[in-house]
């Protein structure tokens, strides 16, 4: 065998050892199931998202209330979703579907929304809900720092027991 030809060869299979092993992780991440009742553990990062998502939606001029969950990094107006996406990627560096702050917000929506049951997309259908007014956008955010500071305060106790 030529010497080139090993060396092709080699490259050949080493290239395939490393690209195995990512391949399997991302089958495995996508096989994962999406759970819309996930209870992933709060943070205080998580209050300082929230914290930052109001500031993001400090004002009525600043509501994009035709949600589509596709959220433009240049954007001027930010829906609830966009809102706290944008105040975890500033946070955190890292925005996941399912983080603590975007789960309890859902749980937030279903606790308040009279039209819940209607809703394919909690946060979305919410934030474009006709009945929906900027003051509900702003409660829903207060009513979130409250539920994550209480959650902090209640997985505190549970780690002293």
């Amino acid at each position: 065998m030529q010497p080139r030809t090993r060396v092709l060869i080699s490259a050949g299979i080493l290239f395939c050892l490393t690209a195995l092993p990512a391949q399997t992780a991302v089958h495995a991440a996508r096989s994962i199931p999406d759970d819309p009742d996930a209870r992933p553990p709060v943070t205080k990062a998580d209050v300082r998202i929230v914290q930052r998502a109001r500031k993001i939606l400090d004002s009525p001029s600043k509501w994009n209330r035709a949600d589509t969950r596709v959220c433009a990094p240049e954007a001027a107006t930010f829906s609830l979703y966009c809102a706290l996406e944008k105040a975890t990627d500033e946070m955190t560096g890292n925005f996941e579907h399912r983080s603590a702050a975007m789960q309890e917000a859902r749980f937030v929506i279903d606790e308040i929304a009279p039209n819940r049951s209607h809703y394919q997309h909690r946060l979305m259908d919410y934030n474009n809900d006709p009945t929906t007014s900027f003051s509900d956008i702003q409660r829903a955010l207060r009513l979130l720092e409250n539920r994550i500071v209480k959650r902090l305060k209640e997985q505190s106790a549970d780690d002293k027991k």
